[in-house]
């Protein structure tokens, strides 16, 4: 033992020499310093027991109820999410209302950039010989140049609401070239925020300004408040009124193929009303309102459990990218979900995958749907079908688009909503039944979720759905 204490010395361990005493420590500076090690030990025994007691609170709590929102792009997830919020949370909802102005506004400059820009093509052919575009007249070219500025618009809202030298900011920018003649690729390019960025803050002292105005004056806002961007919206309102129901550009979107009232986001029917100086968005506008989000997007609120205590539980809602380079991501959220709401967009049966034209979005979702039901981390997790975008789907059929086009395994089957709703619901109930590692109920709802009176009643049954599942799980009824 001497021989060990004679051959250490402090200067051995870089550690051991930087808790050592300081050389020549009086007896006052040694009293003065074990006080200080004492008060600091006393502080980290108190947050030892304190995170002891938050952890031994959190375990007598109910589990939170985590439910994943799963579907390919533009398939109503982040509608659905919004719909929570509405139900759940209404006040924060609502008070959210001047940013998603400023979303609603960057939704009707992209519907008319696309307007421009199918005119730009049809100059390509003025007399229309080749591509069989209706003939653009004067009028429509000096129409076309009076909302030029809206371009420059679209930018700026993009560069709010995406900060600058980002990846999504350079996916974002738009080319201010009339001579560019754009594909549908490009054409289908939209601004995208990540989820991580609090983009509704960007408008915060906006927000602050007119708080006032939007909660106690129906009116809303006046010219005073509006931004730049506003100003120049409003001020092209006629404009775009004139260009949206011109019967020629009508004409010229049919033969383009360019339905733009079946596209997220669209706002040309209620130009009057939005591009107003003094719109307030409604409850419905906000769920209709298109802003792609990158990355997850989570949501959190409390509910009351249907039990006897009648206790506060915690829900967690995931909205995950579905975007097919996104999809990889998904596989780390498949453990303790209790839940998978699915959606699948079924109008979308006579459209092809942005990032795959070769591919029919309709089969797409089938694929998608059968490798989550497939999947054996998912074997315990109650799964629940929405075969959304029902409005469209029924104005498709309604116009003569026939399913059996597309979906070559319809056959002759009548081409009206009840024939060819029951074939889908079969055809996704087949998958599941095929597939599934066990036997599972198939629940399934037919849904438009911008409609908020219906898909609330929806979302209620799913969450006590859930609830029920959640508490037999964990064996507190039988």
């Amino acid at each position: 033992m001497q021989v060990f204490a004679a051959s250490f010395s402090w200067g051995d361990d870089p550690l051991a020499r930087a808790l050592a005493p300081p050389p020549n420590e009086s007896d006052e500076e040694r009293t003065a310093r074990m006080n200080v090690e004492i008060e600091a030990k006393r502080i980290s025994d108190k947050i030892d027991e304190e995170l002891q007691r938050q952890e031994k609170v959190k375990k007598k709590e109910p589990r939170p109820v985590k439910i994943l929102l799963l579907g390919q792009s533009e398939s109503g997830k982040s509608t659905t999410l919004k719909n929570f919020q509405l139900m759940n949370s209404p006040k924060a909802f609502r008070s959210e209302r001047a940013s998603w102005r400023a979303v609603i506004h960057l939704n009707v400059v992209r519907s008319i950039r696309l307007i421009l820009d199918a005119m730009t093509e049809a100059q390509a052919d003025p007399e229309g010989s080749s591509s069989g575009y209706p003939r653009l007249t004067t009028e429509h070219l000096m129409l076309k140049m009076q909302l030029s500025p809206l371009v420059q618009v679209e930018e700026a809202l993009a560069r709010k609401l995406v900060p600058s030298g980002t990846a999504a900011f350079d996916a974002a920018r738009f080319s201010q070239d009339d001579k560019v003649y754009y594909t549908n690729s490009v054409r289908s390019r939209e601004v995208a925020v990540n989820s991580q960025f609090a983009w509704k803050g960007i408008f915060s002292r906006f927000v602050a300004s007119t708080r006032q105005s939007f909660e106690s004056d129906a009116s809303g806002p006046g010219w005073e408040n509006m931004d730049d961007t506003g100003r120049v919206i409003c001020a092209c309102r006629e404009d775009m009124i004139r260009l949206w129901n011109d019967a020629t550009i009508q004409a010229l979107l049919h033969a383009q193929h360019l339905k733009l009232e079946d596209m997220p986001g669209f706002f040309l029917d209620s130009l009057d009303r939005v591009a107003s100086p003094k719109y307030v968005p409604t409850d419905d506008d906000i769920l209709r309102a298109r802003l792609k989000t990158l990355g997850v997007t989570e949501y959190r609120f409390m509910i009351k459990d249907k039990t006897l205590t009648a206790a506060l539980r915690e829900w967690r809602i995931y909205d995950v990218g579905g975007h097919r380079s996104s999809r990889a991501a998904w596989a780390p959220f498949f453990d303790d979900m209790d839940a998978i709401l699915f959606l699948a967009p079924i109008s979308a049966f006579n459209q092809t995958l942005e990032e795959d034209p070769n591919v029919n979005r309709l089969e797409d979702s089938i694929l998608l749907w059968k490798s989550i039901i497939a999947n054996p981390l998912l074997a315990e997790t109650s799964i629940v079908l929405f075969l959304n975008k029902v409005d469209i789907f029924k104005a498709k059929l309604e116009a003569g688009v026939k399913l059996s086009r597309y979906i070559v395994s319809y056959g002759n089957r009548p081409n009206d909503y009840e024939s060819t709703s029951n074939y889908l619901r079969r055809k996704f109930g087949q998958v599941l039944r095929d597939h599934s590692p066990q036997p599972r109920y198939f629940y399934f709802h037919f849904t438009t979720v911008t409609d908020t009176k219906t898909t609330s009643t929806i979302l209620r049954d799913v969450q006590d759905t859930v609830v029920l599942k959640s508490l037999q799980k964990s064996n507190l009824i039988e």
